[in-house]
């Protein structure tokens, strides 16, 4: 089973990921921010991340930065309201393997997630 992360500071986009996802035979854990997420990275070893920008304490970029710091692999799915070129450009730069703006489609989610761990429905 696929252990999937998913990083938003917001309960509500949490809540909205997961139950996308559920039902999908994926475990999933949640944290609150970057640094809570990079812990859960440290000790679940997850197959997949989804991750918000904008979070306080470490944010999407910092998040991002310190896993390509660290050297690990793990494909990160940004999910962000920021429109902005240059941030999804950043993301990219920092590893992340794909950017989707919120609110998230459920299929474009769902597809994104299956794409990265190579699942097939």
């Amino acid at each position: 089973m696929a252990l999937v992360l998913i990083i938003d500071d917001a309960a509500f986009s949490r809540r909205m990921i997961r139950k996308f996802l559920q039902g999908n035979g994926y475990e999933i854990v949640e944290a609150t921010n970057g640094r809570e997420g990079l812990e859960i990275v440290h000790d679940r070893k997850p197959n997949c991340v989804l991750a918000d920008l904008l979070m306080p304490d470490m944010n999407g970029f910092e998040f991002l930065k310190a896993l390509q710091d660290e050297g690990l692999k793990i494909p990160t799915i940004i999910i962000s309201a920021d429109i902005q070129e240059g941030s999804r450009a950043r993301s990219y730069n920092l590893g992340a393997v794909n950017f989707i703006n919120k609110p998230p489609k459920e299929n474009e989610l769902r597809s994104a997630v299956q794409q990265v761990l190579n699942i097939k429905e």
